[in-house]
């Protein structure tokens, strides 16, 4: 067995991109399957019927996701459902590559348990991402594809992007995801306006059949949130993802002056604001919720407001691969105390 407590003070010492890099080294490897801690892991996979759902016409095993942000440029998908996941979500995909912002661009909080990211969109491009995609997909679990703007794209082409993006991938996942809401590049976020998501929501809609949502970031007020999101579903969104990273660095005690935080310090500002949209959205559309998730009852306390999948990322940083399997087993202990049968009859339990 691998004990993750027992090696972290040594990636630890390493600096945080460094680590991440070590560990896609490990993880993209094309004989995955059958490297000697494999059969350990792929016991970290739970597919228990009380946890099984349909979203978006396909299968989720489990409700457990990796959140954008990690497999940049789809070199460990096979990986992701070995360390338990039973989704997995690629990029953020740019058209051109891009190198991101210079570094050191990451940063560990570790008394708490948050990472900071400065990464700006590094990956390797669309043309490429896509060829590795197609190896993959139609893939046994979903795959999920978060696309946005290359840095040196000026806002009023933004739409551009988008819509190459959406035809450069279209089949080649399971939904889309629009990302305007990352704090790490210039102008980003300033997309998340009412007139910008209507034009592009109208412009890409006819151009696929796939699923397409947005992911909102943690830093406006619940009203703009609500009415964002709420606009966006009118216009075709087919789900809310809630929230991005935050650029709230009173959370921390030694923060940079780049970036957005992940991790524990993120969990109630996302989850105040996942609330406020849950109330208003819960029911009209598919809601998934990303943002200090760390252990069950975190992850049932977002399926009961009105999650139908939840996102982790920056714990696996500080609790290791354990965390997914230790989150779904949980979900099923929780789900059987309060009688239920399968994980539906749970989503949105406290809105009803």
């Amino acid at each position: 067995m691998i004990n993750y407590e027992s090696i972290k003070p040594l990636l630890f010492k390493l600096q945080p991109e460094d680590a991440h890099h070590l560990a896609e080294a490990v993880l993209k490897l094309p004989n995955i399957w059958q490297l000697p801690f494999t059969p350990f892991l792929k016991s970290h996979f739970i597919a228990d019927d009380i946890l099984e759902q349909e979203l978006f016409g396909r299968k989720f095993y489990n409700p457990v996701g990796l959140g954008a942000g990690f497999d940049k440029n789809a070199t460990m998908v096979r990986a992701m459902q070995i360390l338990g996941f039973g989704f997995t979500e690629i990029g953020t995909v740019t058209p051109k590559p891009q190198e991101g912002n210079p570094k050191p661009r990451m940063f560990r909080h570790v008394a708490e348990r948050s990472i900071q990211n400065a990464m700006g969109f590094n990956n390797d491009g669309a043309e490429v991402i896509a060829k590795r995609v197609e190896q993959v997909y139609p893939f046994s679990t979903p795959i999920g594809i978060n696309i946005g703007k290359n840095k040196v794209t000026p806002e009023d082409k933004a739409i551009e992007d988008y819509k190459y993006l959406v035809q450069k991938f279209n089949n080649l996942g399971d939904y889309f995801v629009i990302n305007i809401s990352s704090p790490n590049t210039p102008g980003l976020r300033d997309l998340q306006n009412e007139a910008f998501i209507s034009e592009l929501f109208a412009t890409i809609k006819p151009l696929t059949s796939m699923p397409i949502l947005l992911k909102i970031a943690p830093d406006m007020t619940k009203e703009d949130a609500v009415a964002l999101t709420t606009m966006a579903v009118e216009n075709g969104a087919d789900g809310i993802i809630a929230t991005n990273t935050t650029v709230d660095y009173s959370l921390v005690s030694s923060p940079k002056s780049i970036g957005g935080l992940s991790g524990a310090v993120l969990k109630e500002k996302s989850f105040e604001i996942f609330e406020a949209v849950a109330k208003e959205l819960y029911g009209k559309t598919t809601l998934i919720s990303v943002g200090g998730i760390e252990n069950a009852e975190d992850a049932y306390k977002r399926i009961k407001a009105g999650a139908s999948l939840v996102q982790v990322l920056s714990g696996l940083v500080f609790h290791g691969p354990d965390m997914i399997m230790n989150i779904n087993k949980g979900l099923v202990n929780l789900l059987k105390a309060d009688g239920y049968e399968n994980i539906t009859q749970a989503i949105g339990a406290d809105r009803k």
